[in-house]
């Protein structure tokens, strides 16, 4: 009888399982579960989402992966408890902080180099640093500092009180801001800075950092647990990337991001350089606003999401002159934090179907601008994610990027990605199990590069504003 694994996602929106074969990573069965909205969390809601979603799931599993959303805050008490709601990736308070950090280690060329990034607002470091300069109290009753899916995986395996070893992966760690890439190793005195400690002063409890194959523990049900990762480095373990490809993922974030044999040190802080799950280097580029550029406009234009799709294809390329800058939220890439959205060439005659046109572009401008940071000439570019099902989405991209497309079929990739790093535990093996890429779809189109440029133009004439949403 074939082994069964299961594969999580505790993302943002929700906590997925997959159960799958070992050998071959075929879903047998799945299931799901909401998170509370927000930007910061009390971690116990995705503890109780794990558990509706994989009732019925993980005890039938041998061994379980954790795929989680990178870069969250759980602080913890010396008993273990957690201090306050975890602050996640897209809550962006800490941006002021960001400066603080740059000037801790001597500006954006000796960041990068020290922890393979300059640290946007999402990162673990800014998010420690805020909370010891706006809740000191906090900050000194904490005593260990966890990732979401360290969080998850230790609570599996018991949790306060019962022994259980805090570990995590390489991948998730190097989106801390308090790890080094090139070194593969905690920086602990500077997640001692970061909580306001002085020099000399007691740096938190990190969690191990175990190897990509590793074994790290047992459930209270006696399966095995790996060491998990971070929802990107899942993504690409899902997919079964190889050399030369590049994944753009539209979910509540957007991603691009490809696999390399060497750490990325870039001073703009465009580029994440982030380790992957399986022993070599993700880097990303990652947006704050993706998906939620269609759904706000679908609500604008009162349409569901095919009539949106319907509406944005029945559009010429430019949607008519209207151009969206799509930074509703901030925005991580580029760094404007404070920024809102901005449409030009709204005119009279502007029609709803150049407006859904718009956002459209607006976000595969984005993505675009994403793709280019990362400095490599795509084998092929594979589209990912939610929004990754929109017809026009579908349909626009390879106009709009001027570059063939795939869009694989509909999967939890980062649940499976876990699942696959839960079977290359199982195994022993030395490598992850080779099982098959999933199937794709491509779609080729003809070049729309007056698209890119409107995009650029807005972009780079919006640069110095100071927007706010206050």
């Amino acid at each position: 009888m074939s082994q069964l694994v299961a594969g999580i996602d505790s993302s943002s929106q929700s906590t997925k399982v997959v159960l799958v074969r070992a050998e071959d990573g075929v879903v047998v069965d799945q299931a799901s579960s909401p998170h509370p909205v927000g930007t910061e969390v009390d971690p116990q809601a995705w503890w109780e989402a794990l558990q509706l979603a994989g009732s019925g799931l993980l005890d039938r599993a041998a061994a379980i992966g954790v795929g989680g959303q990178q870069h969250g805050m759980v602080a913890l008490d010396a008993d273990g408890a957690v201090v306050r709601p975890a602050l996640l990736w897209n809550d962006l308070r800490s941006a002021p902080q960001i400066a603080d950090v740059i000037a801790h280690f001597g500006g954006e060329q000796q960041t990068a180099d020290a922890i393979g990034s300059v640290p946007p607002a999402s990162f673990t470091v800014t998010k420690l640093r805020w909370m010891a300069e706006n809740e000191p109290e906090n900050a000194e009753r904490t005593s260990a500092v966890m990732l979401p899916h360290d969080w998850l995986t230790w609570m599996l395996a018991g949790g306060p009180g019962s022994g259980a070893e805090m570990v995590t992966d390489h991948g998730d760690a190097s989106g801390t801001g308090y790890y080094s890439p090139a070194r593969r190793d905690w920086l602990p005195e500077v997640a001692a800075w970061a909580l306001g400690r002085g020099p000399g002063g007691p740096a938190p409890q990190l969690p191990r950092i175990a190897g990509p194959g590793e074994v790290v523990g047992t459930t209270t049900g006696g399966a095995q647990l790996s060491a998990g990762t971070g929802d990107n480095m899942a993504a690409a373990l899902g997919l079964c990337l190889r050399d030369g490809d590049v994944v753009v993922s539209i979910g509540t974030s957007g991603t691009a991001f490809c696999v390399t044999d060497s750490p990325r040190a870039d001073p703009t802080g465009s580029v994440s350089g982030f380790a992957d799950a399986s022993g070599r280097y993700l880097p990303l580029v990652c947006t704050v606003n993706a998906s939620r550029i269609l759904s706000v406009t679908a609500r604008l234009l009162g349409v569901d999401h095919d009539e949106f799709a319907a509406l944005a294809l029945a559009a010429e390329p430019g949607a008519g002159g209207l151009t969206f800058l799509p930074y509703m939220d901030g925005e991580r890439t580029p760094n404007r934090p404070t920024a809102t959205g901005v449409l030009s060439g709204l005119t009279s005659g502007v029609q709803r179907e150049d407006l859904a046109r718009a956002a459209v572009e607006a976000l595969l401008g984005s993505l675009g601008d994403a793709i280019d940071a990362l400095g490599v000439v795509p084998g092929r570019v594979l589209v990912i994610g939610g929004a990754a099902r929109n017809p026009a989405v579908q349909q626009l991209a390879p106009a709009v990027w001027g570059l063939p497309v795939e869009f694989p079929v509909p999967g939890e990739y980062v649940a499976l990605g876990a699942a696959r790093q839960a079977a290359w535990a199982l195994s022993g093996a030395d490598e992850p199990p080779a099982w098959a890429p999933p199937e794709t779809t491509a779609f080729t189109a003809d070049p729309t590069p007056v698209v890119r440029r409107r995009y650029d133009v807005l972009r780079d004439r919006t640069a110095d504003w100071t927007e706010s949403r206050a």
